[in-house]
């Protein structure tokens, strides 16, 4: 089974990493970049998809550390 993805997603004025899933917070940043970067760094370790967010909270970026999950589709 896939390690969920990592989610980089706006929080008010700041910035917050979460697991696929899970409410758990991560991380909170108080800039995007710096919250893509961490985010990043867990997706790596994890060896999972890292999505990050735009302001309005649609999917701006998807990167694969791990088995691409789009390539087990089908």
């Amino acid at each position: 089974m896939a390690t969920p993805a990592i989610h980089t997603v706006p929080a008010g004025e700041r910035w917050e990493n979460k697991r696929a899933g899970e409410d758990t917070v991560l991380s909170q940043h108080d800039t995007k970049e710096a919250a893509a970067a961490a985010g990043r760094q867990q997706a790596m370790r994890d060896k999972a998809e890292h999505i990050i967010h735009k302001q309005d909270g649609t999917i701006g970026e998807r990167n694969s550390y791990g088995s691409d999950p789009r390539s087990s589709a089908g």
